[in-house]
């Protein structure tokens, strides 16, 4: 009676181990698919326009009379998620513990056409060529936009390129330098934001003459 027990009480833990031993297989899978957590960048960093259309303010007009705000081209070496370091002329890093919260080119596209719709009374529509056409359009090619170890200094510089509908086209280069001491993703932040939205600014200007 006892050993038909004990076999029973055998073949239960047998089952209990096999059924624990599937279910940690299945995390230990699944943790290989998705994320279970991790390290977070301290910081987050996003442009934002010191200059903005207030509530409530409409712009109207013919689409063919808009001002078309695309892309910026930009380096490689900006054209990614993290913030550039430039240590020297032939040798680039990238910030520590901070990433961009969309690429710069594209948060770059958005705080122009924003800070050109606080200072202009046309519609103003982003995009790319092949989704709208209007009578301006503005792109160009974004060159700086990090820290500058060599100068200590946050550097955003925009080649602007604004072509005309009967042809005509000006180019211009803008940029901001703002001083910054270290690397530290504390003050290169706001830095990056002074500089980029003194850089539209003028941009935004040049457009209205």
């Amino acid at each position: 009676m006892n050993s038909a027990i004990d076999d029973r009480d055998s073949r239960g833990m047998r089952l209990a181990i096999g059924k624990t031993g599937l279910v940690l297989a299945a995390v230990f899978g699944l943790a290989g698919c998705v994320s279970l957590g991790g390290e977070v960048p301290d910081q987050l960093i996003t442009l934002t326009a010191d200059q903005r259309v207030p509530a409530g303010d409409i712009a109207s007009g013919e689409i063919g009379n808009a001002i078309v705000i695309l892309d910026p081209d930009a380096d490689r070496r900006i054209d990614v998620a993290r913030v550039l370091v430039q240590i020297n002329d032939s040798t680039v890093a990238y910030l520590k513990d901070a990433v961009w919260v969309e690429k710069p080119a594209r948060q770059f596209r958005r705080l122009l056409a924003e800070t050109v719709r606080a200072n202009s009374k046309r519609v103003v529509v982003e995009g790319s060529d092949f989704e709208v056409s209007g009578k301006t359009v503005v792109s160009g090619r974004l060159s700086e936009m990090g820290y500058d170890a060599r100068v200590q200094a946050v550097i955003v510089r925009f080649d602007a390129i604004v072509e005309q509908e009967d042809g005509t086209v000006r180019s211009r280069r803008f940029e901001s330098e703002i001083p910054v001491l270290r690397a530290k993703a504390a003050v290169v932040a706001p830095a990056l934001n002074e500089a980029a939205n003194e850089v539209v600014k003028e941009v935004a200007n040049w457009l209205g003459e």
